[in-house]
């Protein structure tokens, strides 16, 4: 039975968010273990390129077209897998983001922030990034009894971060989300969990972490400075927890959980 703890194989699981950084190696890693990766997204071309990539490393992927903003393409997307895959057993809710619009700065203090904006952030981490996602794949997974959600948050979930105020606020609400959903679908055999990076370079923070020259800002060195373990998380630290809970025989009594993948970033205040 160890054996076969972490083995994916003909499971199928959609991840979107694969166009992304983080959400690309996850879908990497959730192809190596065995399973069939859908790669969900609006972006057809980077789509379609993360699905050749796990292709030509011997995985099993496929793009499917879906905005998650919208409830009636996420619908069609699953009627898609499901007819040409089959039913989805694990779902990853990688996608979102910071608008810079809504970073504070010393021109753009909080109380500037228009209301519009504060509201898109959120609807593209909480409503886009989880709600519509889960209000569209979970019920069906309830309905066959068996289902794995892994929701991404942020260490700013726990901690609000200077300056990303509406991300920070955005993020919490998804681990409070993900708790009320791992509690309502666990007597139903559907369990829902998240993973929190820590710092992860990626194409969203790259001009808060690096200068023109590629030096590190001073943002750069407090975040190291905060991280016991003194550096940035690489994009494939992240799937050996997304793994564990992807796994059904492997985390079968894990639900309403919260994976820190962080450095120790959480562990320490000063």
């Amino acid at each position: 039975m160890a054996d076969n703890l972490f083995d994916l194989t003909g499971e199928i699981a959609v991840v979107i968010g694969a166009t992304g950084t983080l959400g690309g190696a996850l879908a990497e890693g959730l192809a190596a273990a065995g399973a069939g990766v859908v790669v969900a997204g609006r972006n057809a071309d980077r789509g379609n390129a993360r699905a050749k990539s796990i292709k030509d490393r011997g995985g099993k992927a496929a793009f499917v077209s879906a905005d998650a903003s919208s409830r009636e393409s996420l619908a069609k997307a699953r009627a898609e897998i499901e007819k040409s895959l089959g039913p989805v057993s694990i779902l990853i809710n990688a996608a979102g983001g910071n608008d810079p619009k809504v970073t504070v700065t010393a021109e753009r203090p909080f109380e500037s922030i228009a209301l519009a904006d504060w509201q898109a952030n959120f609807d593209m981490n909480l409503v886009g990034g989880v709600l519509l996602p889960c209000q569209e794949f979970g019920p069906a997974m309830v309905a066959r009894g068996r289902g794995s959600i892994i929701n991404i948050a942020s260490v700013s979930a726990h901690l609000p971060l200077s300056r990303v105020v509406a991300y920070s606020a955005s993020k919490a609400a998804v681990l409070s989300l993900s708790n009320f959903l791992a509690r309502e679908w666990a007597p139903k055999g559907v369990r829902v969990n998240t993973i929190t990076p820590g710092f992860f370079p990626a194409e969203q923070n790259k001009k808060l972490l690096f200068g023109d020259d590629g030096s590190p800002t001073p943002r750069t060195k407090a975040i190291w400075g905060h991280t016991p373990m003194n550096r940035f998380g690489e994009s494939h630290e992240l799937i050996g927890a997304c793994i564990f809970l992807a796994a059904h025989k492997a985390s079968s009594f894990v639900t309403g959980t919260d994976i820190r993948v962080d450095g120790g970033f959480l562990s320490q205040t000063i």
